[in-house]
Order: structure tokens, then C-alpha cells, then sequence
């Protein structure tokens, strides 16, 4: 089916591409690498866009791979999915704020040595 399709691509991208730059950007913090932020920028990006995908989706076939049941559907699916969507969310705001940062201290003004 097609949503099957969706998914396997949706994963397959997860797999190949998220997980390696995910552990890319776990070394690059562990070594201070001037690029950590843009990789976390990335991933963050990456997994928000996925997650927008797979609610949009589940959402356009009326929620028929959810249970019904209000504490099956609020805790497991929208809880559980959501913090798929808070921690990228907040990182993604914390790599907004550092780049800007390291930018102005790049762009200050330098005072000539005499």
C-alpha cells in the first residue's frame, strides 16, 4: 500500500541519513568541533520534518493505526510521539540560538595592535 511505501522511505532516510549524522554530531560535541551546531541544526530539522510527515499522515487517514482509546491515543501515540517532537523542537531553538551567537563574535568589529 502507499502509506507502506511512505513509510519505508520515511525510514530507510532514518536509517542511512539521521543515525550516522546523529553520531556524527554526538563526536563533534564531544570534541567542541566548530560544526556541532550545524549538524545539530540538521538533524533536529531532519527529525521534525519526519514527524510532521508521520502525524500528517496518520491525521489525513483519520487515525486508523491509533487505538481509539483516549488513554491509549493521548498517552502512547500523541505523549510518547510527542517527545519525538519537543527534544529536536528544543534543540533545534538551543542550535538557533548558538550559531547567531558564534556569528555576531565573528562579525564584531576588531581593533588594530599598535
Amino acid at each position: 500500500s502507499r502509506s507502506d511505501d511512505f513509510t519505508v522511505a520515511m525510514e530507510t532516510v532514518t536509517a542511512w541519513a539521521w543515525g550516522p549524522l546523529s553520531f556524527l554530531t554526538f563526536l563533534a560535541f564531544l570534541r567542541r568541533h566548530p560544526t556541532r551546531y550545524v549538524l545539530q541544526l540538521l538533524v533536529s530539522l531532519g527529525q521534525l520534518y519526519g514527524d510532521v510527515l508521520y502525524f500528517a499522515t496518520e491525521a489525513r487517514a483519520g487515525w486508523s493505526h491509533s487505538d481509539p482509546r483516549p488513554l491509549y491515543f493521548w498517552g502512547y501515540f500523541v505523549g510518547l510521539n510527542g517527545l519525538w517532537v519537543l527534544v529536536p523542537g528544543a534543540l533545534l531553538a538551543d542550535a538557533c540560538h548558538q550559531l547567531p551567537a558564534a556569528q555576531r563574535a565573528v562579525d564584531r568589529p576588531r581593533h588594530k595592535a599598535h
